[in-house]
């Protein structure tokens, strides 16, 4: 069997979670990734065959989506050719974690394809979204990545055809522990927006992970770290706690660990709000946005005690073999 693998690079979630999937994948047979988009900075080993432009996020400097910018770069004229071109007869199954080309290419080609992933979760009306309604942001979710078929990954199972996340290897075989520290991504904040804040607390170390660093650099109780897998992985693992958007995988995995979470969704991003709304019906506290009050709501959710309900880990071969039934 030829499997057609296609992942949207607009964020590290969509790579890790192929690398979790390729060895389970590789027992079905012969796997050719197509990667698409650049916001993904996470190295990763996988045979990608082809890649793509695509459609790229661009962030304004604290906290939200740059949506001029991401306009200006897309070519829809080339997009169109690349979907036209894309060589879909010659794979058995294709599998889509939310790319724009490889859903275009499916739907010119007529091939049947299967999202699979965070976002297939909200074709269902049971997945939790904001009291606001935003006709857009459905449009968006609900035909980006358009398939004849989904299997959605979200925190709990909201509908039939939605499993638990797929949590790294690493983090299921790792024994936690709370070395005190407070583990940062927010990958749509500048250095500028939030460090004097992190600094007025001296007694509290955070490590800070971030694209612009290149190496480690200690600046007072701030470690400025880069975007690396592995020192990530071991900051969550140690951790207190984390301050981190409104995305999925990683909120997934430290609420697996049981670890306190603070999300800040990106500004203006609608499957963060969604996802927002997933994580306060979790317990988990959410800041809209960041303003006069946000040292006092660090101080506050610092010395919380919270208790999460318990998330499950995805068991990977059952829903693999729910998706190849399809």
């Amino acid at each position: 069997m030829k499997i057609f693998y296609a992942i949207q690079a607009t964020g590290n979630g969509h790579i890790s979670r192929a690398q979790q999937l390729y060895p389970y994948l590789k027992k079905y047979g012969e796997i050719d990734f197509f990667l698409s988009g650049s916001n993904a900075s996470l190295d990763f080993n996988l045979p990608i065959k082809y890649r793509n432009k695509g459609c790229s996020l661009h962030y304004s400097t604290c906290g939200g989506l740059d949506y001029p910018a991401i306009v200006k770069n897309i070519n829809p004229i080339s997009l169109y050719k690349d979907a036209k071109n894309l060589p879909l007869d010659q794979y058995d199954v294709i599998i889509n974690d939310f790319e724009s080309v490889t859903s275009l290419a499916c739907k010119l080609q007529n091939k049947k394809s299967i999202q699979f992933g965070h976002q297939a979760s909200f074709t269902s009306s049971k997945t939790p979204r904001p009291g606001k309604a935003d006709f857009l942001g459905e449009l968006v979710l609900k035909n980006y990545s358009k398939s004849t078929h989904n299997i959605g990954l979200h925190f709990r199972r909201y509908d039939s055809y939605i499993f638990e996340p797929v949590i790294k290897k690493k983090i299921i075989e790792s024994t936690p522990t709370n070395k005190k520290h407070i583990t940062v991504y927010l990958p749509s904040f500048d250095v500028e927006c939030l460090e004097r804040t992190f600094l007025s607390f001296p007694e509290v170390e955070f490590h800070w992970f971030l694209k612009s660093i290149t190496a480690p650099v200690r600046k007072g109780n701030i470690w400025l770290y880069p975007i690396n897998q592995e020192l990530f992985d071991e900051s969550l693992i140690h951790c207190e706690g984390i301050i981190t958007g409104g995305g999925f995988e990683t909120p997934a995995e430290a609420l697996y660990l049981q670890k306190k979470v603070l999300a800040i969704p990106i500004a203006n991003h609608y499957e963060q709000a969604c996802n927002a709304e997933a994580l306060k019906q979790l317990g988990v506290p959410v800041l809209k946005k960041i303003d006069a009050n946000f040292h006092l709501e660090i101080e506050n959710w610092l010395n919380s005690k919270i208790k999460y309900p318990e998330i499950k880990a995805n068991n990977i071969p059952e829903t693999l073999e729910v998706l190849f039934s399809l």
